[in-house]
């Protein structure tokens, strides 16, 4: 089948061309012009790009915040926001997201074998926390281990508490039991924190190695919630791939990162939704955090882009309002352009997630996870934040959204 008559950018940041692409079996198998009398689907004129990526994601956590932390909601309640999150996040045209904590192997699966519709989901099961740190959100005179008690197997598990590093090896192999593909730490505090603040660091650099080394013996890697340099330079001393929210990266932490080919994923689109604390339901001191960590994050994605990091591209919605995934991609063209915020949620997202020999760009021999636009995002970065302009989406060679004409 071709998917002809549109104009295609391919992911790479080149300028977009006219072009036709061909799906066989889920693979893109040509691009050039459709032969007379293939069988097409008519683009009629729209641009056609990679499926998004959104590096950060958060699906175990598509309720309203402070009746999940206080289990106040059902386990049928749980599944139906998350699966409902896992939808909309297909329909704004994302077809791959890496879950950054929150659900457990389950999730994943129904998503793969297709009960459920939702894009392709990598995920590090619960985030490995320090106990007391960022990522625990139990009541003060709860007992750590009872925390565990809250997790619904096969559907949702936050977090896990570690008290030194054996503790957290142990916890890094449970995760992996249960289905992670990759490792996630917190490092520091952050916004929405329980019992931390955003200039904790946490985890020592030896304690941060031990996730390290038992990622690497599964061919995978580690990746850190971090707000401040101190947190983020323990990780890069340890051997972490990528850094997560990255607010206070200064100068000489962007060079340590370049040298050790650590990336960064900046998550903008989280700090305007948690600007209205109100309806987000979260409690009134998370209005004090947010205080300019939007700008700080922004002079930090300059002066990681000056340093030459990869920089990759995350929404970290949280709660039931996480429809226009896309804002992500709106909010960093303001700061760079339209097209490095595609490139960003394309090439550079799969390259960071390890899939770059396969999904992230329209070429030959890659799956095809495509997405065609009413209006050119590229003209208007305003139409990535609207799922009603992704009027096609194609994942693995199906049409999930829109109809094949």
């Amino acid at each position: 089948m071709w998917f002809a008559g549109g104009v295609v950018a391919d992911g790479s940041g080149a300028d977009p061309a006219a072009a036709d692409v061909c799906v066989t079996d889920g693979i893109i198998t040509a691009i050039g012009r459709a032969p007379a009398g293939a069988t097409t689907v008519d683009l009629d004129g729209m641009l056609l790009t990679p499926g998004l990526i959104d590096a950060h994601v958060h699906l175990g956590l598509s309720s309203p915040i402070r009746a999940q932390f206080g289990f106040q909601l059902s386990a049928a309640e749980l599944a139906a926001d998350i699966f409902a999150t896992a939808g909309h996040a297909l329909d704004a045209g994302f077809t791959t997201v890496r879950d950054t904590g929150g659900i457990d192997a389950g999730v994943v699966d129904v998503i793969a074998n297709g009960k459920v519709r939702g894009p392709r989901v990598l995920s590090c099961g619960p985030v490995q926390c320090q106990t007391g740190g960022h990522g625990y959100y139990g009541a003060a005179w709860e007992p750590t281990e009872l925390w565990n008690a809250h997790h619904i197997p096969g559907l949702c598990a936050l977090s896990l508490m570690s008290g030194n590093a054996d503790e957290l090896r142990r916890n890094v192999r449970e995760s992996f039991r249960r289905g992670a593909t990759f490792v996630k730490l917190c490092v520091t505090g952050g916004v929405v924190g329980g019992h931390d603040r955003l200039a904790d660091t946490q985890f020592s650099t030896e304690e941060i190695a031990v996730a390290v080394e038992e990622a690497a013996a599964r061919g995978t890697y580690v990746t850190v919630h971090a707000h401040n340099n101190a947190g983020i330079r323990n990780a890069v001393r340890a051997g972490v791939r990528c850094v997560e929210h990255g607010t206070g990266i200064d100068e000489p932490t962007a060079r340590s990162m370049r040298e050790h080919d650590v990336a960064l994923v900046p998550t903008f689109a989280v700090i305007e939704q948690l600007t209205d604390t109100e309806s987000m339901d979260l409690d009134p001191e998370a209005r004090d955090r947010v205080a300019g960590v939007r700008q700080r994050m922004a002079s930090a994605l300059g002066i990681a882009r000056a340093a030459g990091l990869r920089i990759g591209l995350g929404s970290d919605l949280i709660g039931p309002h996480q429809r226009r995934r896309g804002e992500e991609l709106r909010l960093r063209a303001e700061l760079e352009s339209p097209m490095e915020a595609l490139v960003s949620a394309t090439s550079v997202n799969a390259g960071i997630l390890g899939l770059g020999e396969t999904v992230g760009t329209i070429r030959v021999g890659m799956r095809a996870d495509l997405v065609a636009w009413h209006r050119d995002p590229l003209r208007d970065a305003k139409v990535f934040a609207d799922p009603e302009m992704a009027v096609l989406v194609v994942k693995d060679g199906r049409v999930m959204k829109g109809k094949a004409r």
